[in-house]
């Protein structure tokens, strides 16, 4: 049985492990010997953890054997995203000037993906400065997407969403400030969900406390294969841990609400793809008949939300310098960042108090509308994945890119949770309000019944 465990759910291997249908070490094995097969052609995984891998296993067996309760993660083998410090490893952040910036202690969420009982296989690949929505950089390489080698896997947990996709772990995880883990997850095929600001603990004892814009709107959250692997996923990594200021001690599930839908197939009447706007339909008339009433509803602003998002987050850029990125000298982040340089200007401090204040008058927009519309169906991006490393070919490609993400970029700044969904060729997303990941995860299921089966034949 050992060769068909490392295709199994993150739910079926925690049930078979805590039920002794199979051990820990077997899964881990599998795991392993799937790396070894498809990793090379794919490079998703940047850092291998095979010793460390078997022991955490081996340590999940005997807990089991002593009669001790299986956390809920137990034996499961997932990735770490290499921009979060995880003990003995280097925290790169796909930069050459990282490469030997080793963490002493565990983040919050890796932290807690070990006290789930989860066994860390390997650390994904994301692109210098996790800047991009594909994944190369000069350190570790370019990432391929195992369903089509000729398009983006995504970025910036590229590795992540590749690596889940094909099978290398069945739980991945991603960090999102515009989409990071949201657009891996519809490149790939597979599902990722954003949790809501304050969610998930994080923090990097290696980089310090981040600025603004980075405390606001970026989160850590998982990628998986099924639905209920993501909800298994957010229930380890939300366990408390005071390092994060932003952390709330909120259930997993809220309070019953009227199950209805705003449907907005191009928001603020971006243009869309046949293909992206045909997946948005599908999705609507599959929530319909599954009982959600399901309308088209003008719906609070998107391009104000991402323009505003986009110079809080660049901010970063402009406070530490950008000479930072040509000290790196990463050709794709050196051009990524000079048209985003070129596009916004320099903030000063009245222009950052007056972002800040458009932030509060958009988040209660927003909480308002999702307390009439719990739910908000959209397109991840405007456009089917890119081909990969459309964004750096040109100034205009670089624009229709940046355009197509708006869906992505703008629902951050309020901090809501999003999950896209793997529901068809074209996957779509869903919004909700703040700590409504149920209500994302509920209707998830309803256009992702089954779970995804892992691709890529090396």
């Amino acid at each position: 049985m050992t060769d068909e465990l490392w295709s199994l759910t993150a739910t079926d291997i925690a049930t078979g492990i805590a039920a002794r249908r199979f051990g820990a070490r077997e899964v881990a094995q599998a795991a392993l010997a799937r790396l070894e097969a498809v990793n090379p052609a794919l490079n998703a995984v940047v850092q291998r953890m095979d010793a460390a891998a078997l022991a955490a296993a081996d340590a999940v067996d005997a807990a089991i054997a002593r009669g001790e309760p299986a956390g809920p993660l137990a034996g499961v083998p997932v990735t770490v995203k290499v921009n979060v410090d995880q003990a003995g490893s280097a925290t790169t952040n796909g930069l050459r000037l990282q490469a030997g910036l080793v963490a002493e202690v565990d983040s919050p969420l890796v932290a807690n993906l070990k006290r789930a009982g989860a066994v860390i296989i390997g650390r994904t690949n994301t692109p210098a400065f996790s800047l991009r929505w594909f994944t190369r950089n000069s350190l570790h390489g370019a990432t391929r997407n195992p369903r089509d080698p000729g398009l983006t896997p995504g970025g910036s947990s590229g590795g992540a969403g590749a690596a889940v996709a094909a099978g290398i772990g069945a739980l991945a995880h991603g960090t999102d400030i515009a989409g990071s883990i949201r657009y891996p997850a519809y490149a790939c095929g597979v599902h990722g969900l954003r949790p809501s600001l304050g969610r998930v603990a994080a923090f990097n004892p290696t980089g310090g406390d981040r600025l603004i814009g980075g405390q606001l709107m970026a989160v850590s959250g998982p990628l998986a294969r099924s639905i209920p692997d993501l909800a298994r996923g957010l229930a380890a990594l939300s366990v408390q841990d005071l390092r994060d200021p932003w952390w709330q001690d909120m259930p997993l599930s809220g309070p019953p609400v009227v199950r209805r839908i705003a449907v907005c197939a191009a928001p603020d009447g971006m243009t869309v793809a046949p293909a992206v706007r045909a997946a948005v339909v599908a999705a609507a008339d599959r929530l319909a008949a599954a009982g959600y009433e399901v309308s088209e509803v003008p719906t609070p602003p998107w391009a104000e939300a991402m323009e505003t998002q986009l110079r809080l987050w660049m901010a970063e850029f402009h406070h530490i310098g950008f000479g930072v990125i040509d000290r790196e000298g990463d050709p794709d982040a050196a051009f990524v960042a000079a048209r985003m340089r070129a596009r916004l200007a320099e903030p000063s401090l009245p222009a950052l108090m007056a972002d800040l204040q458009t932030r509060a008058r958009l988040v209660r927009l927003w909480r308002g509308f999702l307390a009439d519309w719990p739910l908000v169906l959209c397109p991840v991006s405007g456009e089917p994945p890119f081909a990969d490393h459309r964004d750096v070919a040109s100034d205009a490609d670089f624009a229709a890119v940046l355009a197509a993400q708006l869906p992505m970029i703008a629902p951050p700044l309020m901090g809501l949770p999003g999950l896209a969904v793997a529901s068809g060729p074209v996957g779509v997303q869903l919004l909700a309000g703040p700590f409504r990941e149920d209500l994302l995860l509920a209707a998830g299921e309803v256009l992702a019944p089954d779970p995804v089966t892992p691709v890529f034949r090396p």
